[in-house]
């Protein structure tokens, strides 16, 4: 990706960016391939591939390192709305068993390891290391906004699995409390009286990338978290659908 001080029109800076591209061009094309075999269709995944793509090759992405308000743009889209998106998009048939995938979506490691992303990347250390180094952002920074979120979500938007490692009243309550770790990040440098970044952003920049991340994260969170509480909703009532018939089976037996 090219990066650093853009100039000229804005929505004239576009890039491949083959690192990202070529990858998300791999996993289509394995989709597509597994769905003209299965004949299944999924707006999930075209919405992941297309909002990753939205914020990678765009103007957003070139001058993410430029602007701090696009930087925040580029990573609340990655994380919380490809990372969901993909997860839906993903079929119910795929559980893998693998010791190394189980444990990168161990709902505790991946709550973890999403949340130290989350604040970790704004931190002024890491920040100005990926400022000065720009290959850090390309095959570091943006990777991982990718797949942690992907690795986060995987436990908690229901797929109908029949080996679901966390009931869906957690699912509800794990997406609540991240809610914490990425408001307060953005709180904190919404607020910040001068620049947290070695004067690389405007400090008016510096705010409104925060308060994009204060509020818009609580915005899409809300979203998933009302998902995931229907579905949480949904499993109670098979439940009692299936304690009901269980009920009038055994009164049906004892009239026998």
């Amino acid at each position: 990706m090219e990066m650093h001080h853009h100039e000229g029109n804005f929505w004239g800076a576009w890039q491949f960016a083959p690192e990202i591209v070529i990858p998300l061009g791999i996993l289509a094309f394995l989709f597509t391939r597994s769905a003209n075999r299965t004949g299944q269709k999924n707006i999930f995944f075209i919405g992941g591939i297309f909002s990753a793509l939205s914020v990678i090759v765009t103007p957003i992405g070139v001058r993410a390192m430029d602007s701090f308000t696009l930087h925040m743009t580029q990573h609340i889209v990655l994380m919380m709305i490809t990372g969901p998106l993909l997860v839906m998009a993903t079929p119910n048939t795929f559980n893998p068993s693998n010791r190394i995938f189980n444990a990168l979506t161990n709902p505790i490691f991946s709550w973890i390891s999403y949340a130290a992303l989350m604040i970790g990347v704004h931190l002024p250390g890491p920040n100005n290391f990926v400022m000065e180094n720009p290959w850090a952002h390309d095959y570091l920074e943006v990777p991982l906004y990718l797949i942690l979120p992907y690795f986060f979500y995987f436990n908690l938007l229901d797929r109908k699995l029949e080996r679901q490692r966390i009931s869906p009243a957690l699912s509800v309550i794990s997406l609540f409390l991240m809610m914490v770790p990425e408001t307060l990040t953005g709180f904190f440098i919404y607020v910040s009286p001068g620049t947290l970044y070695n004067n690389t952003y405007e400090i008016n920049d510096q705010r409104l990338g925060g308060s994009l991340m204060w509020s818009g994260a609580m915005i899409i969170d809300a979203v998933w978290i009302a998902l995931a509480a229907y579905h949480w909703l949904k499993s109670e009532e098979k439940k009692t659908q299936e304690i009901d018939a269980q009920v009038l089976a055994e009164r049906k037996n004892r009239l026998g």
